[in-house]
């Protein structure tokens, strides 16, 4: 955790726990954190997750990279410093809704290893869920709906991961979805099996 600018703030404890919140909700808070190129698949595979786990009576949500930067962080751009800050405040999010004993699915390209290991550096064990969403480059050009990868090959979209910045892949993630072999339905049955495995669906 990074050391606050103010040093005239203190942490406040409640009186509900963590504990006493995942046994209300009956299964365990934790952050699935989708990384990949644009088009890999991790919103749909997000969306599709947290439907299946609402609909077994699961309490889940959704940070995805668009969506939280129509708001929260709408005044970070895709520079280096920006995406890095970008992932830190998500992380910081994050944790709070996995302390909430809630499923939270992040949806982000989060390209730079170092950024996603500051993210799993402030969770507790068995909180964070690195999943790599490998769809290759040729893939996700052509599922590219918004023509993003053809602006940014023609230089209009700059600092484009994957084209002219860089993308890091996982070393070591708990899970590799290959959306470039497997169906929607095929990876989301994966994510979710896995999740049961590891218990996060009971308390």
């Amino acid at each position: 955790m990074a050391d606050p600018k103010s040093k005239n703030i203190t942490w406040h404890d409640g009186q509900v726990t963590r504990s006493d919140r995942e046994k209300q909700r009956g299964q365990r808070g934790v952050t699935i954190w989708l990384t990949g190129l644009s088009g890999s698949g991790k919103s749909t595979v997000a969306v599709a997750a947290e439907k299946a786990l609402h609909d077994l009576g699961k309490a889940t949500y959704i940070l995805d990279g668009d969506n939280i930067r129509m708001g929260l962080n709408s005044n970070l751009g895709f520079s280096p410093a920006d995406r890095t800050e970008n992932i830190r405040r998500i992380g910081e999010v994050a944790k709070l809704f996995t302390d909430a004993g809630i499923i939270v699915f992040t949806s982000f390209i989060s390209p730079y290893r170092a950024d996603r290991d500051q993210v799993r550096a402030i969770m507790a064990d068995g909180d964070f869920v690195e999943v790599y969403v490998a769809a290759d480059l040729e893939t996700c050009e052509g599922r590219d709906v918004k023509g993003l990868y053809k602006k940014a090959r023609a230089g209009e979209i700059p600092e484009f991961t994957g084209i002219s910045a860089p993308y890091e892949e996982p070393e070591k993630p708990e899970l590799v979805l290959d959306t470039g072999a497997q169906s929607e339905e095929e990876s989301v049955a994966v994510l979710v099996a896995y999740l049961k495995k590891q218990g996060y669906l009971s308390a």
